[in-house]
């Protein structure tokens, strides 16, 4: 904040660049994390963190959030029509606009999608909801222009820039680690280990997504669906276990490049991002 009260253009550059990375590893890797419980072994203190990060910094909803990630995404991972990741989908936007100008938009769509997601809430809920997400932005607004000295309008531009400076990455990761993967029938769904091997993919090591985004997100990704209430400091202890383990038992074990996967959703957009997915079948351990 009072590198943004800096007059000189690289200190507030800096500021800037300071407060996205901050943002990332608040509103990515703490919600992320909060999540699923890893924060805290005490329930209590596990869905404060919970609230905190993501309806405060995050501005959504937390029982929406740990429903739609948790009790789906991680339960039916790529099954259709429940965890096939079909929610990031927008058929309707060109695939330039998608990958890279349509995430800058989402710190305005999250809270919107969030006032949504409280439709068949308890009044309790929504109306902490409200209260959060009103706190943590107004917090960071008064922020701005108390310490930083900032005027309405160059404030609000400072909010936006900041938190949608990984806004690309993010969503990008979100779809790279299991859309074009192999997706499965809710009536002839795999064994777990079959449906995680096949249906997950690793990124791998960078230094920027691994602190921002966390190490279960973006080159652990596997090992974080394997098991899910491990820390990030876990997940890349029991990375080569896992690998290791995978491999012995002739499963696969996915990994690929971001700009790798990048270029094949880029070129393939229609196929993985537009039209439905087929559906898998492993033969002979069903």
């Amino acid at each position: 904040f009072l590198l943004l009260g800096s007059s000189q253009v690289v200190w507030f550059l800096l500021g800037l660049l300071v407060m996205g990375v901050a943002h990332a590893v608040i509103t990515v890797k703490g919600t992320h994390l909060s999540s699923h419980g890893a924060l805290s072994e005490s329930a209590a203190w596990g869905q404060f963190w919970a609230v905190f990060f993501i309806e405060v910094c995050g501005s959504f909803t937390a029982r929406a959030g740990v429903k739609a990630h948790v009790k789906m995404h991680h339960a039916h991972t790529n099954v259709i029509g429940l965890g096939d990741s079909s929610t990031w989908k927008v058929p309707f936007l060109p695939r330039v606009v998608y990958l890279f100008i349509a995430p800058l938009a989402v710190p305005i769509i999250t809270p919107i999608v969030a006032m949504g997601q409280l439709k068949g809430q308890p009044v309790w809920a929504a109306m902490r909801t409200v209260a959060c997400v009103c706190v943590g932005v107004y917090s960071q607004y008064v922020l701005l222009r108390r310490v930083s000295g900032l005027e309405c309008g160059p404030a609000l531009l400072v909010m936006l820039l900041s938190r949608a400076m990984f806004s690309l990455p993010y969503i990008h990761v979100n779809i790279f680690q299991h859309i074009g993967l192999p997706m499965f029938s809710p009536t002839r769904r795999p064994k777990r280990i079959y449906q995680m091997s096949h249906g997950v993919l690793n990124l791998p090591r960078n230094p920027l997504l691994d602190w921002t985004f966390g190490h279960s997100l973006i080159n652990c990704h596997v090992e974080h669906h394997l098991f899910p209430s491990l820390s990030d400091n876990m997940c890349l202890k029991v990375k080569p276990i896992v690998s290791r383990y995978l491999k012995e038992k002739s499963l696969p074990y996915q990994e690929d490049g971001y700009f790798s996967r990048l270029s094949l959703f880029f070129h393939k957009y229609q196929e993985l991002m537009v039209w439905a997915p087929p559906i898998t079948e492993l033969v002979g351990v069903q």
